[in-house]
C-alpha cells in the first residue's frame, strides 16, 4: 500500500481554507511556497503529482469585494472567473523558481460522467504528468451550475486521483483524521489511524450531510474515500493548516489512512472489462502478438470492424480465428477506425482530414 514516503502518483487536495485567509481575502502566500517546496521534494524521489486545488471564488470574491455570505450563482461565477486567473499565477510562481512546469485543468462533472470526455481528460493529465508538469485542476466554476457539478472538491479529487490511476489521495484538512465522533463537542471522541473498510458504522462516525462537518467535511472525505479505494487508491486525511504539511505527514504526523480495495491498475481493468461492448475489432497476428506483450493496439493491426459506436465506447478485440482477445476503450468511432484500418499512424491525418490519436485503444484502457 502506498504511503507519502513511496507513492509513484500522489493527488493532493487543497481546500479554500488553507489558500486564502477567510479575513483579508488575500493569498496565503507563505503557505503556498511550503506546499511548492513539499511538492518539489516529491519530484525529486521521482513522483508524479496533481494538486485539486480550489480557492478560485474565494480569491476573486476579495478582488470584487463581494461579502463573506453566501452568493447568487452568477456572482459566485464571476468570482471563480476573476480568481482564478490569480490561483493558477500563485501556483505558477511558487514552483515556476524550483524548475517545475505548471498546467491548468478546468473540469466539470460532465467530463467524468460522459466516457469520451472522460478519455480525453485522461489523456491530457497522462501527457502532462509525462511531460514532468504538475497540473492544477479545479472546477470550472465559472461555467459549472448546481445541475452539472461536483459540489466539492473532496469528490472531484477521489474523482481526478481514479482517472489518473493514483496509488495515494491526499486531502489536506482542518482536522488530523477521522474520529468516532466529532472531535470538537464530544470530549470522548477517538482518533482513527487505519480504516480497512467504509462501513455503515464509520460512515456514521462522518456525520450527516447537512451537519457542521460538511461542505467540505468528513461527510464528503468518506464518500471520496469510498471512490478513491474502489479505484485501488489509498487515501490520508491530514492537517493542513501548518507550513510543510505534506512533509509533517510523511514524517508520521497524525492522519488517518484509507487503504484500498486493490491496486489501481487491476481495478482499471476491472472495470473495463465489465462494461457491455459496442462493436468489434478484429486484429491480425502481428496485432495480437503484441498485444499479448502489453502493447497498444494500432490503426495498422485492425483488419476489420463489426458494430456501430462511438470514440470512448467499450470494443471487444477478437484474433481473425475468432478468439476474444479481450475489451478496451476504442479512441475512434466505427467509421473514423475502418477508414483507417490497416493504416500507419502517421497516414491518419491525410484519412481522415483532421490530426487523430495515435493508437486505436491505449493499453491503459484495455483488458486482456
Amino acid at each position: 500500500m502506498a504511503t507519502l514516503n513511496d507513492a509513484r502518483r500522489i493527488v493532493v487536495k487543497i481546500g479554500s481554507a488553507l489558500l486564502v485567509d477567510r479575513a483579508s481575502g488575500r493569498l496565503r502566500e507563505d503557505w503556498l511556497h511550503a506546499l511548492a517546496e513539499d511538492v518539489v521534494a516529491l519530484k525529486a524521489r521521482g513522483a508524479d503529482v496533481v494538486l485539486v486545488s480550489s480557492g478560485s471564488i474565494a480569491l476573486g470574491r476579495g478582488v470584487l469585494r463581494l461579502p463573506p455570505t453566501p452568493l447568487p450563482l452568477e456572482q459566485s461565477q464571476a468570482a471563480a472567473s476573476v480568481g482564478q486567473i490569480r490561483l493558477a499565477r500563485a501556483y505558477e510562481e511558487a514552483l515556476a523558481p524550483h524548475g517545475i512546469t505548471t498546467g491548468q485543468v478546468l473540469v466539470t462533472l460532465e467530463d467524468s460522467a460522459d466516457r469520451r470526455r472522460y478519455l480525453n481528460s485522461r489523456a491530457t493529465l497522462e501527457t502532462l504528468l509525462s511531460f514532468g508538469v504538475v497540473p492544477i485542476v479545479n472546477e470550472n466554476d465559472t461555467v459549472a451550475t448546481d445541475e452539472i457539478r461536483y459540489g466539492d472538491n473532496d469528490r472531484l479529487a477521489a474523482q481526478v486521483a481514479a482517472t489518473v490511476g493514483a496509488d495515494l489521495l491526499v486531502l489536506l484538512s482542518d482536522v488530523d483524521g477521522l474520529y468516532t465522533a466529532n472531535p470538537n463537542t464530544d470530549p470522548d471522541a477517538r482518533h482513527l489511524p487505519l480504516i480497512d473498510a467504509i462501513t455503515p458504522e464509520i460512515e456514521a462516525m462522518a456525520g450527516d450531510a447537512g451537519s457542521g462537518l460538511s461542505k467540505g467535511g468528513m461527510k464528503t472525505k468518506v464518500m471520496a474515500a469510498r471512490t478513491a479505494t474502489a479505484s485501488g487508491c489509498a487515501m490520508l486525511i491530514g492537517q493542513g493548516a501548518p507550513l510543510h504539511a505534506l512533509k509533517a505527514l510523511a514524517e508520521g504526523a497524525r492522519s488517518t489512512l484509507f487503504t484500498p480495495l486493490l491496486d489501481p491498475h487491476a481495478a482499471r481493468k476491472r472495470w473495463i472489462a465489465a462494461m457491455k461492448p459496442q462493436g468489434t475489432l478484429i486484429v491480425d497476428d502481428g496485432a495480437a502478438q503484441a498485444l499479448q506483450q502489453g502493447k497498444s493496439l494500432l490503426p495498422a493491426g485492425l483488419s476489420a470492424v463489426e458494430g456501430p459506436f462511438g470514440r470512448g465506447d467499450p470494443v471487444t478485440i477478437r484474433d481473425r480465428a475468432g478468439r476474444v482477445l479481450g475489451q478496451g476503450l476504442v479512441r475512434y468511432t466505427a467509421t473514423e477506425a475502418r477508414a483507417i484500418a490497416g493504416h500507419k499512424s502517421a497516414e491518419i491525418e491525410a484519412i481522415l482530414g483532421y490530426p487523430g490519436r495515435a493508437v486505436l485503444i491505449h493499453r491503459d484502457d484495455m483488458a486482456l
